[in-house]
This record gives structure tokens, C-alpha cells and sequence, in this order.
């Protein structure tokens, strides 16, 4: 995005390039306008999550009292809600999945008002920022038609109804089709045959999918998975409390304020799990499942959390009126307990590892930032260190290839190019003839390569979940053990441009010219290593 401030930014960039043609219509053109008044958007996407996290608040309260006319019910479901948003970087990361939440929320609130035109503004916007979430607003229109009765599932005879949800069902149509018709310059979309035969898939894999515990690929897997890594289990449990409770009236007299509108949350529950399980079987066509119902089954725990929470407190507090004029001593037990309870919910994220959880990537190396900053816009950096993600953000210079985040292997016109880059990268930086190390600059015009210290152990790979899922790491750990010195290794003293602690950058050209002068003198004077006479 950097792009909209500088056009010069990254030319020819396959990764920029790509990021940049998958990115939803919405969320980009968002950050393109307040580009165009100078607002970085490294700066923008700082501010977003405060204004995000209040307007799903605001539209998650309003939604719970439409369902349980209780404030103290809307207070905790917000309270969980947020709980649940700064557990995870969605968020917080200002990109495309954190407009899910205020738009999604908002599509529940108007839809529970029957505002047609503001449930149809919902869920365009929604399309033009999270796609996956439109399948789940037409779900939950279809579920709409729906009446549950004593004898059985019936369908409305409100004339109305269906025409409220032919129209919203038009523009979630109108919205998708967009995408569909949508033609990708990567290519088509892998397939789960294909996937499986990739190691970047596999357990130890970048994009980890197919694992062999089954409650994992099901339920906590961070892309196959129901309900991955939510950090806090209290709604979960809250919710499931729920449920015993409407069938005691009497002991937790407070469910009878629970309306009809209720059956809202049963509805999203079913539409995430439909579309959850239509991922699985479309494998990948329709993206990862886990977007289905992680981001929906968030804000409905929440909400029946709330509701359950609100429940339970009521019958404490009816509890201890009720034993008041018996006994002082249950009063206090109730008390305590409602106390306890309320102190419990207020304060469990303290006990969490992380609260809030930023997931920020504060730049270790400002002097290595500054120098590849300083040099022409149109450089590219070859580089198997860690750090390599972190040049794009930090210095807004092309790189090869980087590490997490960048190597995604859905779209196979992509990918097929980012693992040729990777193994030629891990081939020439381990290889002991220069001439293939200089073969590798010329064939991807590399300007600098940047290298750190302990790359020539075996350990630098094989600890390395990246580079370990390419097939030349194994060559490169065979050189390595054999005792065979890498080209590029010999040629650090002569060609290193910058050093900073552990990292040291060198000039492409260093390298090639070397190659050619070697070469020239070496035909001359008939040599087969007329490297050495450089």
C-alpha cells in the first residue's frame, strides 16, 4: 500500500503485485483515500482497530438488547467481545478481517430491525471488505425463512419475509459475483490432491493444514479448525451454560426475558457450520473453513455469554434476597459468589500470556532499515534470514523472496514461481561453485544479498520451518556436513558493502564482475579456475 504514496515503490514486485490483486476492493481503496491526503498507511492501520473495536461494540450491544431487553447482559457480551478481538491480532492488524466484525455486527442489528436498506448496505460493504462473511449473512437470510414450532419446522407465510430476503439475497449475489467473475493472473486455485502433496501444508509447514490429530484439523487448527486459538474459553463455557438454563425457569427466572429474536445466534451458529463444512469439501476453492466460522462464533458466544452471565447473576442475587429473612450466612455465599463471578469475568485476560495482544514487529535493525532505504527504489534483496520479512515494511525495498506471511501457496501461478525463487535462492547460497551463485544474480537481476553470520551451520536450516519445506534445504544441509565451504561465503570480504551485529549485506555486482573479468583471463590463459588468479 505504500504504492499509493509512491508509485515508484516496488516495480515489477511479484509479491507486492500479488498481495495486491487478492486484496478485497473495499479495504484497499480505504487506505488509497486517505492516501491520497498523506496519511501513511503503516500510520492509518494504527488507528482503524480503536474505531472498529467501538462501532462492533456499540452495534454488539444494541444487538444483545434486542434479543435480552437486560443492559447488564449487553454489558458483558461487549466485554467478552472485546476480550475476544484484543486476544487475537485480526483486529488489531487493521487489514481486511478486522471490518468483519463492525460490518457482520451491524448486519445482525438492522437484520433483527428488519431495515432492509441498511441490511443491504451491510452486507455489500461486507463483500467488499470479507467476502467469506457475505455466504454467512445469506445463510442466515435463508434460515430466516424458517419458523420452529412444536410440531416441526415450518417455513413463514409472510409475504414480506420473502421479499425482505429475495432483495438482501440479490445484493449478497450481486457482491460475490464480483469476485466470481473475477478472472486471477496467478492462476487457479490449488486442490486439496495437490496440497496434500506439499510440505508446506503438512504439520511443520508455513501453511500447516493437514495434521493427524483430528479435535486439532477440526477444531483449534489455525486454518482447518472451528474455533482456533481463542485465547479465552470463559464465553464458550458461559454459552454452554446457557442451555441447561432455559429448562429451569423457576431457579433462573431471568431466561424469560430471552425473546424469539433469540433464535438469531442459532441461525449464525448454523450458517458458519454450513459454509464450514462447504469449505472442507470445496477445498480450497472456496479459501480456508476456519474463516467461516472463527470471526462469526465469536461474537455469538459472546453474546450468549453475556446472556448466561446476566442470568446467572439475577438468580444469585434472587437467591440472596430470597434466603435474607433464613439465614445472613447464604446471603453472604451469594454475594460472594455473584461477586466472584463478576470479578472473574472482569479480570481473566491478566492471567493470559498476552493482553492485549498486538502482535506489533518492532524493527530490531534500524541502521540495516536506513542503509537498503538509501539505495535506488528499484533494488532487489536476496536473503534467507528472518529479517527479510521485515525490508518491505522497514526499508520499502523489493525482496526475492521472505519468509512468513509472503510465501502463500493457494493461488499455483504464484506459488509455482515463489518456490522456483526459494530453491534457487537455497541452491546458490550453499553451493560451492561460484559460477551457479553468479548464474542466480544474473538469472533474477539480484542487487544485494544479505546474509547472516550463522547461515553457514546446518541448524540455520533445519530450524527454520521456511526453508526446510523446499527441496534444495536438503542438498544445502548435505553440502554443509560434508565440510563443502559455500561459494558465496568466500566472498564476503570482498564484496560486503554494510555490516551491522550479526548481518552483513553484499553487492550483487561485486560478484558477477568478478565472473566475467575471471572468465576473460581465464580463456586466455587457459585455466580451469581462473578464479584464483582474480
Amino acid at each position: 500500500m505504500r504504492r499509493f504514496l509512491d508509485s515508484e515503490l516496488f516495480p515489477n514486485d511479484l509479491l507486492a503485485d500479488y498481495f495486491q490483486s487478492v486484496a478485497p476492493l473495499g479495504y484497499t481503496n480505504l487506505y488509497r483515500f486517505f492516501a491520497t491526503m498523506g496519511i501513511d498507511p503503516m500510520l492509518l492501520n494504527k488507528f482503524i482497530p480503536t474505531v472498529l473495536g467501538v462501532i462492533t461494540t456499540g452495534f454488539c450491544f444494541g444487538t444483545c438488547l434486542q434479543m435480552f431487553a437486560v443492559p447488564l447482559a449487553g454489558f458483558f457480551a461487549t466485554l467478552l467481545l472485546n476480550q475476544y478481538l484484543w486476544l487475537r491480532d485480526d483486529l488489531v492488524s487493521g487489514t481486511a478481517v478486522a471490518f468483519f466484525y463492525p460490518l457482520f455486527s451491524a448486519f445482525l442489528f438492522y437484520l433483527l430491525r428488519r431495515n432492509l436498506l441498511l441490511v443491504c448496505i451491510a452486507i455489500a460493504l461486507l463483500g467488499l471488505f470479507y467476502p467469506q462473511g457475505v455466504f454467512i449473512c445469506a445463510g442466515i437470510l435463508v434460515l430466516q425463512l424458517v419458523r420452529w414450532q412444536r410440531r416441526g419446522i415450518a417455513f413463514t407465510q409472510n409475504r414480506r419475509d420473502y421479499l425482505f430476503c429475495a432483495i438482501a439475497l440479490g445484493v449478497a449475489f450481486l457482491v460475490l459475483s464480483v469476485y466470481a467473475l473475477k478472472s486471477s493472473e496467478y492462476g487457479s486455485v490449488i486442490t486439496a490432491a495437490e496440497a496434500r502433496t506439499l510440505p508446506e501444508f503438512r504439520p511443520m509447514g508455513l501453511s500447516q493444514f493437514f495434521v493427524d490429530i483430528p479435535q486439532h484439523f477440526w477444531f483449534t487448527g489455525q486454518r482447518s479448525g472451528m474455533m482456533p486459538k481463542y485465547g479465552t474459553v470463559l464465553p464458550i463455557v458461559a454459552t454452554l451454560l446457557l442451555f441447561p438454563m432455559l429448562l429451569f425457569p423457576r431457579v433462573f427466572p431471568l431466561v424469560k426475558q430471552l425473546t424469539s429474536q433469540g433464535w438469531l445466534l442459532v441461525q449464525v451458529t448454523i450458517a458458519s457450520l454450513v459454509m464450514f463444512f462447504a469449505a472442507h469439501a470445496l477445498l480450497f476453492r472456496l479459501h480456508l473453513p476456519t474463516r467461516y466460522t472463527e470471526h462469526s462464533l465469536r461474537i455469538v458466544t459472546a453474546i450468549a455469554g453475556g446472556i448466561a452471565i446476566a442470568i446467572v447473576l439475577d438468580a444469585l442475587f434472587d437467591w440472596a434476597a430470597y434466603t435474607k429473612r433464613n439465614s445472613q450466612q447464604y446471603q453472604w455465599l451469594a454475594l460472594g459468589g455473584a461477586t466472584l463471578l463478576v470479578t472473574s469475568v472482569v479480570i481473566s485476560p491478566t492471567f493470559l500470556e498476552k493482553f492485549p495482544k498486538t502482535d506489533y514487529v518492532i524493527g530490531q535493525l534500524p541502521a540495516l532499515y536506513e542503509f537498503f532505504a538509501q539505495q535506488p527504489k528499484d533494488i532487489l534483496i536476496a536473503s534467507l534470514t528472518e529479517e527479510t520479512t521485515n525490508l518491505p515494511s522497514f526499508s520499502q525495498r523489493s525482496i526475492l523472496v521472505g519468509g512468513a506471511g509472503f510465501p502463500v501457496p493457494y493461488h499455483k501461478g504464484y506459488y509455482a514461481q515463489i518456490r522456483q525463487r526459494t530453491n534457487d535462492l537455497i541452491a546458490a547460497q550453499y553451493s560451492p561453485d561460484l559460477q551457479q551463485v553468479q548464474s542466480f544474480i544474473q538469472k533474477y537481476n539480484i542487487d544485494y544479498w544479505l546474509l547472516e553470520s550463522s547461515a553457514w551451520q546446518p541448524t540455520y536450516i533445519t530450524r527454520s520451518r521456511w526453508i526446510r519445506q523446499y527441496d534444495a534445504a536438503n542438498q544445502a544441509i548435505s553440502f554443509l556436513q560434508q565440510g563443502k565451504i559455500p561459494a558465496l561465503a568466500n566472498e564476503i570480504k570482498r564484496c560486503a558493502v554494510f555490516q551491522t551485529g550479526n548481518f552483513v549485506v553484499l553487492q550483487a555486482c561485486c560478484i558477477t564482475e568478478g565472473w566475467v573479468r575471471v572468465t576473460f583471463l581465464g580463456e586466455k590463459l587457459g585455466w580451469r579456475r581462473p578464479r584464483t588468479i582474480y
